[in-house]
């Protein structure tokens, strides 16, 4: 018969747990269960973070303000783990916590322990980081879309396992779509959720480029962005007074110019003057983007 263990036992760790004196070990996977419930001190040097992670970015100055937090107060909240190996711990929930905790030279971490395939722990990743506010919605479009090409799950299904609306999932989903430009003014913050969606009314990539950046020099409200999306889409006097009086480029300029459009991810225009001459001009939002493009032409 297997040997009982008593609540003090599971303060001597998960070594204590599984080098039992018992003619019969307990299995593992009865060890990780009774875990489940309670917390463990787990070394920080066998524990590594979840490559599947859906957060990708972590502000050093935020996580040094948690380093610092950490050393007076110690770890409030315990990480979530999976064991994936003999001493061998995967990050599930708490990478933030994990590598404030590395900064702040702690030796052990407070963890719950689950037992879950590859599929729950990028949910349960996912899920808390949702719950917390930390993911960016282009991360979460990211890793909507990875589950469901990784576990072959439709909309319906990916929202009943994360707890949304199906409409919701389709609308992150739809953040993927937007040009590299749009995607980074989202990821950098210079435009919410609501502003990618108003965007995405419009036709051309131009017209979006053109309504961003008056979002972000004008400091549009989302619903001053929807009421110049309507401008645009329905053709305002003041774009088809434009129309008339810019001249057509030949074809072979204009292909020039989807070209540029679409390596740089921004407005690019040519003007044209007499004998051939002209000048390509080349749109960005702010210094940000200014260095996001010199470095695509470096390249």
């Amino acid at each position: 018969m297997a040997k009982k263990y008593k609540k003090k036992d599971l303060g001597l760790g998960i070594r204590a747990l599984i080098q039992s004196d018992s003619a019969e070990p307990m299995k593992k996977q009865e060890v990780v269960k009774q875990l489940s419930s309670m917390v463990a001190m787990i070394e920080i040097s066998k524990i590594h973070p979840n490559p599947n992670q859906p957060r990708r970015e972590f502000e050093r100055q935020a996580l040094n303000e948690l380093a610092e937090s950490i050393k007076v107060h110690g770890i409030i909240q315990p990480v979530t783990l999976k064991q994936d190996g003999d001493d061998s711990f995967l990050i599930i929930s708490g990478e933030r916590r994990y590598r404030a905790s590395q900064i702040a030279g702690l030796k052990e971490l407070p963890a719950y322990i689950r037992i879950a395939n590859d599929q729950e722990v990028m949910e349960m990743a996912l899920i808390e980081n949702i719950q917390r506010e930390d993911l960016n919605p282009l991360e979460i479009a990211i890793t909507y879309s990875r589950l469901m090409k990784e576990f072959e799950l439709t909309h319906e299904k990916m929202a009943d396992r994360v707890g949304k609306k199906r409409s919701t999932i389709s609308n992150f989903l739809r953040l993927l779509e937007l040009p590299p430009t749009l995607q980074n003014a989202l990821k950098e913050n210079q435009i919410s959720t609501g502003h990618a969606k108003a965007l995405q009314g419009l036709r051309t990539i131009d017209d979006q480029l053109f309504v961003l950046n008056r979002i972000i020099n004008d400091s549009l409200s989302v619903r001053e962005t929807e009421k110049l999306v309507r401008a645009r889409v329905t053709g305002s006097t003041e774009s088809k007074k434009s129309k008339q009086s810019t001249p057509k480029l030949p074809q072979e300029y204009q292909d020039i110019c989807k070209n540029l459009k679409s390596h740089l991810g921004t407005i690019v225009d040519i003007k044209l003057k007499a004998k051939n001459k002209g000048a390509i001009l080349i749109n960005f939002a702010g210094v940000e983007e200014l260095n996001r493009i010199l470095e695509i032409i470096e390249e």
